[in-house]
Formats: structure tokens, sequence, C-alpha cells
């Protein structure tokens, strides 16, 4: 048995193998830095959730056996001496597996089941099927018999502790066959007559095709922009719960959300392919503002969270966004994007701003996004220059949208109050040649060695040429031969897997590699740019890295790397004429 094999090939340690789609994953990640010895279904319903253990086979012994795990896009195997067993997607809820010299046995990952947990397995003899119910997840995961032998059915029907599942043998030379649904509640009998290899054929066109669609500009200078593509692609969930829309989690690992500020990122490398995806990306946590205009912390399947909020970025984001949508968005569209900006906007300058204060404040780093960033060292409720920057550059794109609405009074007030709040921005926090943060209760004010103090950087064209030249000969000091470090290498407060405490992220990276380039400091921008692809190409598409060795750290799969990867890896393409 032989299956063709189609895209980059990577380890599903680092990276899940999922489908676009879909809400579960295959992986052996299946919690928080947690890997199991073998792959699981792991479900994103209700959480992360590992539902079923999938373990290789002996057919002689019954006994599992050691098998080397192959991945590309569209195709997943074990492989060993004795034989194979490939895995695809057929739909974003059903995966097919065949066998061949190989068994496998498919058991619930929870051995306990009680009234409120766990896993319940049974025969339904309607569907003619064998089914696991899980209260984890709230979802039903049903496997259908298409070839070869039931060998085993240990733990139907039973209750309390103990083994449950089944195992799939078949004679010398024959093979066996199998579908895995994830489903709600009840659905006809499974029911398909495409053979497997169409099937994953088809998987390997999809792909493909979403590859020619946001990477056209690839080639073998950007040699991790198929890779870049898989991460985004397989992590796009499908509308469900109190997701809206189709939507491009973090990971499917256990950053299984969409924070107020990442899908910035995802929604900026989508826009030139896939727009109508791209615009679902950066509309998606505005479809949970809240009554004060405030964005969620976060969205996920099944809950909305709104202990913290997000920076207010959306300004920035949405001005790149436009432009580089394949078709201009319409008056509606613009209409109703000049709504949701403005109410997010009045939250900055109503709720966060003290009483006859010029500048809004965060009441916590995680509002900055730099959970534990140096800068919050001293205070957390605090005026942070990274945040007017952000605000100044959101009330320009609110003169920009007003203007193409034909609202100019409405163009010219918010022009002025951009003006009024930048020169508030350098009148209380530059203080001769740096940015410092204020304490709102106590009126005091300290610098730091964090990268996040160089923020307002993204001003760009904005600043005044001084102060952008300034801001630039600090940020050299950051960056590593791997990019730039969120706090300063030399700074004893710096920490290797210090999450904001060191290690190199892409939305740093991005925001500040577009304000230097749009504030005339092209040569550092290229520089950073290159640093931060190599690291890619390199190390993957991590959450963040060791800034002093390139080590990718936390969660492996991260989109918003992937995609900040694209963003530079596409504009170096353009700048360099291909």
């Amino acid at each position: 048995m032989t299956a063709a094999r189609s895209g980059p090939a990577f380890s599903v340690h680092d990276i899940p193998f999922s489908t676009h789609g879909s809400w579960f994953d295959i992986s052996p990640v299946v919690a928080e830095k947690t890997y199991a010895e073998d792959l699981h279904l792991v479900s994103h319903q209700n959480g992360m959730h590992a539902v079923l253990r999938l373990v290789p086979l002996d057919p002689t012994t019954g006994d599992r056996t050691e098998a080397r795990v192959d991945t590309t896009p569209g195709l997943l195997s074990w492989i060993s001496t004795g034989g194979r067993i490939d895995l695809s997607y057929e739909s974003p809820d059903t995966v097919r597996l065949r066998g061949s010299g190989l068994g496998i046995s498919v058991d619930a990952a929870a051995r306990t089941l009680t009234p409120f947990s766990g896993t319940y397995f049974f025969r339904d003899p309607a569907a003619d099927a064998h089914v696991f119910t899980s209260y984890e997840t709230g979802r039903r995961y049903r496997v259908t018999v298409l070839a070869g032998t039931i060998a085993a059915t240990p733990g139907a029907q039973t209750l309390g502790g103990g083994h449950r599942g089944l195992t799939m043998t078949t004679a010398a030379g024959g093979h066996w066959e199998i579908a895995i649904e994830e489903l709600d509640t009840a659905r006809p009998p499974y029911a398909s007559s495409a053979p497997f290899d169409a099937i994953t054929e088809a998987e390997h066109t999809r792909f493909a095709d979403f590859v020619d669609k946001v990477a056209p500009w690839r080639s073998s200078a950007t040699p991790a922009a198929e890779l870049a593509a898989y991460v985004v692609w397989s992590a796009t969930v499908r509308p469900t719960g109190l997701v809206t829309r189709p939507a491009v989690l973090m990971s499917k690992h256990w950053m299984d959300k969409v924070w107020s500020w990442d899908h910035c990122f995802n929604a900026l490398a989508l826009a030139p392919g896939c727009p109508d995806l791209a615009l679902d990306q950066f509309a998606l946590p505005f479809d949970h503002q809240d009554d004060s205009g405030a964005l969620p912390d976060s969205v996920t399947h099944s809950e909305v969270l709104y202990n913290f909020v997000k920076p207010p970025i959306h300004g920035w984001t949405f001005g790149h966004l436009r432009r580089r949508l394949p078709t201009p968005p319409g008056p509606a569209e613009l209409a109703e994007t000049y709504d949701r900006l403005q109410r997010w906007t009045a939250f900055w300058l109503t709720a966060r701003r003290a009483p006859g204060a010029d500048l809004p404040h965060y009441q916590h780093g995680n509002d900055s996004g730099w959970d534990n960033a140096t800068t919050f060292d001293r205070e957390r409720v605090i005026e942070s220059a990274d945040l007017t920057a952000f605000l100044v550059l959101q009330l320009h794109e609110l003169a920009h949208l007003a203007r193409a609405l034909d609202r100019p009074d409405e163009a010219r007030r918010w022009t002025r109050t951009a003006e009024e709040t930048q020169a508030a921005l350098l009148d209380r926090l530059w203080d001769t040649d740096r940015f410092v943060a204020r304490g709102v209760g106590t009126g005091d004010t300290w610098s730091s060695s964090s990268l996040l103090d160089l923020m307002p950087v993204v001003l760009g064209e904005h600043l005044p040429a001084d102060v952008g030249s300034t801001l630039a000969d600090h940020i050299k000091a950051h960056l590593t031969p791997y990019g730039l470090a969120t706090e300063l290498p030399t700074s004893p407060h710096y920490l290797a897997d210090g999450y904001w405490r060191g290690p190199i992220w892409a939305p740093a990276t991005v925001l500040i590699e577009d304000g230097l380039r749009r504030a005339g400091h092209e040569r550092l921008a290229d520089d950073i740019s290159a640093r931060f692809r190599a690291l890619c190409e390199t190390h993957g598409f991590a959450e963040n890295f060791d800034a002093l060795t390139g080590k990718g750290l936390r969660d492996r799969a991260y989109t918003w790397t992937a995609s900040s990867y694209l963003l530079l890896a596409e504009a170096h393409a353009h700048r360099e004429g291909r």
C-alpha cells in the first residue's frame, strides 16, 4: 500500500496535523506542555481535550509497536518495517484511517468515567458503529468499520474505571479501514464511496489551492512559506459556539483561542489571497464588543473573556488591511468598521482616562499584550507610550474613514484629537532620549530595558525626525543574531524563556519593522525582517523564541508567527522584484 505525498514535511510534535475548518487535530500534545507517548485525537470544542488515543499494534502479538510518524499537509502515516497506517481528513469533522501490516487500537484517552467526566463507549446498533461520547467536549466520536475485522471492544457499556476502545486487525496481506467522525448527537450512518487515495488527493489539492492564494510570490528565497501557510490553514476552524465566523485560532495546541490583537496579523497575511477570510479575522472580536466599546480579551468555542483587553492596534491594522485587499471595502463595510473603531477608541478615551488626564492607561501588563514586560515592574496601572502611539494611529485611521464616508467635520475632529494626543504623549512621556511610563496613582515616572518602551516607533512618519532616530538607535541595541529581544540581553531582568522579558516575538517584530520603514529607517527595517525570516526558516513558528539561541519556545505552532513570516517574506519578495 502506497500513498502520494505533497507539501512540506513537518514534525507532528511541533505542528498538529489537522485541516481547514476542523475543531480537532491529531497530535501527541494533549495539554499545555504535555506530550503523550502516542498520537491522540484532540478536540478544541469546550476547551482542549485529548479524546481518543491512537495506538499502532503488532498484528501478531496485538501489542503496541514502534512506528515512525511522517506528516505532510493532507496525510499522516505511521510506518514500521512490517507495515503502515495512513490517516487523512475526508471533511473537517471526519478522518479516514487505513492500515496494512499493522493493527490499531482506538481507545478513550480518559480511563475513568464518572457521572460528570470521562468518556462512555458503546456500540450503536442504529448506525452499525461504535461511539465514544465525551463529557469534556460534549461531542460524540463515531467509529465505522469500512474494511477489516474488529478484534476486540473492551469496555463497551462499562462504567467507572477501565480500558475502553476497539482494536482493528486484518488477515495477512489484507488491509483494514475505518472512519472516525466528530458529531453532536446523531446523523445518518457513515457512507462514502470515495476511495482513500482520492480523499488524500482532494486534501492535498485544497491545501495547494490555499498556498497559491496566500503565497503566490514564494520561491526558494522564502523556503518556509508553504509550512507557514499550513500552520494558518490547519488552525482555521468553522463557525461553532461563540466563534461567529471562520476563525484562525492562535494554535491547535493549548493556545486555542482568538486573542484581540493576535487576529490582526492573521487578517493581514490573508488579505490579498483570501479577502473574505481576512475580513472575518479582523471582525470576529468586534462581534463581541461590549456596551462600553471594549473588545474582549479572547474568544473561543465556549467562552468570551472580558477581564482584560488588548492594545488598540486595530486602526493600524485596518489601514494596512484596506490597502492589501484586492477589492477596497465598500461604503457599508467602511461604515461598519468606522462605527466599531469609533466605539473602541471611545473606550480608551473615557473608561481608560483618569479624570483630567490627557493620556489613556493600562490596568495591567495583560492589557498591553506584553503581560510581564519590565515596563510594568514598578506599577501596573500606568500611562504607557506604546498605548498612546497605537491610539494616535487609530485616530488617524478614523479620520481617513470619516473622509471616505464624506463626514468632513468628524474627520477634522479625529485629526485634531490625534494631534493633541500625540502632543500630550511627547510632553508627558518623552524624557530627553527615551519614553518613560507614568503611574496613574502616584505620578511617578520610570524607564525600563523593555522593547515595549520603544514601541512608539510605530508612529512612523508622524514622529518628529529626532525622536524617530533616537528610538531607532535604541532598537539596534535589542538586536541579536535572531531578531529583536523584548528585554535587553544585558539587563539584569533578562530571562531566556521569560515570556516578554527577553524572547523574540512576532508582533513586536512586525510593528517595529513597519514603523521604522515608515519613519525612513529602511536599512534597519530590512535587517530586522531578514533576521526574523531566517529565524522562522530555521526554528519554525513558535509562540516566541530564545533571543540568544533562536530555539522555539512555548507553543510550537503559533499562527501569528506564521502570518508574520508570510507578511515579511511577501514584502521582501516584492522589494526584490520577484
